[in-house]
């Protein structure tokens, strides 16, 4: 096991690039199963969940090949298995598209609930409604398996009772080589949901309204190869646009999209720090005393689930009382007791977080509970003063990339070591 030792309080100052969008490339990367040919998929983050994926279509007998540290050549020609059972998916909740890209491929899918973070239930009720809906009939299995077959996909008129990012992209998937016209009704909008559809339309898709109220999309006979760049990931942006405001730093976050982190541009402002948009990147400024806030979680372009955690933690030293909504994720506040660790105050009831202002975190040893819970972690860490350990890491590795290296660039006193514990005082 290993633990990140960080010595808090001090500012980030300085300039950090931002890797591909890790809610995109893994959308994408199951998507070459679609796809006659090879695929280069560029600007690809090196993180955990990349990797599991990329194992997984090795798995099922896709060629993948590193060209070099952000790109990768996958060429699924080979591919002759339309099975992904529990060991290959239970790493990753967003191996779920394989559903999507293997029914697209085959008409035929046996694919094994998926495992990934855990907070709260995620039923993927809307993802085999839309199945449904397009001829496939759907067989829940033993031992959590969904058996999925059509005799041939059909274009349908899909309307999601909720936004879903996953039913989104799995229809998508599955709904590019259907025969006829598929309309989905009430999709997710987020950047990433346009990344894939773009993605598939360089390989010859035909898909028009992604990022809007209703994406369209033609049935098409096949895909051809050729070679694409994932956007940059706003989650990741924003991790450190947070950062820099909750350790009053300075911090020019490099290659991004500044349309895509309005809603957390807005939040930074609104609680007291400076923010200057450039073409493709961001200056963030702290201040000294930071205003107390309401933060709501929204599909997007609302402010992001993901970086709920981060924005609890930032208004954790801030002067007052703040309340924070969480309308996307049940169950997303567990990582709030090891926050409390570091001395702040705050208290849950139900999707709402009650958040009482203090000065100053102190050093806590705390773990990670999840993915962006597990960043928030680290967050708290740079705020303290003191030494503060960070356990679980294999959370944080799934989906950021070089975190300990773009962290010290911006003069953060971190690093990883080994840990014989196995353990975590109950109290600090």
């Amino acid at each position: 096991m290993e633990k990140l030792l960080i010595n808090g309080g001090t500012p980030l100052k300085g300039e950090v690039t931002i890797s591909g969008a890790k809610n995109a490339v893994i959308g994408i990367i199951p998507a070459t199963l679609l796809v006659e040919g090879k695929c280069i998929i560029e600007n690809v983050p090196a993180i955990d969940d990349v990797t599991v994926i990329m194992d997984i279509l090795t798995q099922l007998g896709a060629s993948v090949k590193l060209i070099n540290k952000s790109t990768v050549e996958i060429d699924c020609t080979n591919v002759n298995s339309c099975r992904a059972t529990y060991d290959m998916v239970k790493k990753m909740r967003a191996s779920y598209y394989l559903m999507g890209a293997l029914l697209g491929r085959f008409n035929k899918a046996i694919v094994s609930m998926p495992g990934g973070c855990n907070f709260g239930s995620r039923p993927v009720d809307q993802h085999l409604k839309g199945f449904r809906q397009m001829g496939v009939e759907v067989k829940e299995c033993v031992n959590d398996y969904y058996d999925l077959s059509a005799d041939q996909l059909v274009g349908a008129q899909i309307y999601f009772d909720i936004v879903s990012v996953g039913a989104t992209i799995n229809v998508m998937l599955a709904a590019v080589l259907a025969d006829g016209i598929t309309i989905i009704e009430n999709p997710a909008k987020e950047p990433h949901i346009v990344d894939v559809a773009n993605f598939l339309n360089s390989m010859g898709a035909n898909i028009k309204g992604a990022g809007t109220d209703i994406i369209k999309i033609k049935g098409v006979e096949k895909l051809h190869g050729g070679t694409y760049s994932v956007i940059p990931d706003y989650v990741e942006a924003g991790t450190y646009m947070l950062m820099a405001a909750a350790t009053n730093g300075e911090v020019m976050v490099n290659n991004i999209i500044p349309k895509h982190m309005e809603s957390v541009t807005s939040k930074i402002r609104e609680v007291g720090g400076t923010v200057v948009e450039y073409d493709d990147a961001i200056f963030v400024k702290g201040a000294k005393k930071l205003t107390p806030a309401r933060v709501k979680t929204l599909p997007y372009p609302g402010f992001p689930t993901d970086l709920q955690p981060l924005a609890t933690t930032l208004l954790s030293i801030s002067s007052g009382t703040s309340f924070v909504t969480e309308a996307v994720w049940d169950s997303r506040f567990q990582y709030v007791a090891e926050l409390n660790r570091f001395g702040s105050k705050i208290t849950v009831n139900g999707d709402t977080a009650t958040i009482e202002g203090v000065e100053k975190l102190h050093a806590a040893k705390a773990k990670c509970t999840d993915l962006r819970g597990g960043a928030a972690m680290v967050m708290a860490a740079l705020m303290a003063d003191g030494t503060s350990e960070i356990y679980n890491l294999s959370h944080v590795d799934r989906g950021y990339e070089r975190f300990e290296e773009k962290l010290k660039n911006l003069g953060a006193k971190i690093k990883r070591v080994q840990d014989f514990s196995n353990e975590i005082e109950e109290a600090n």
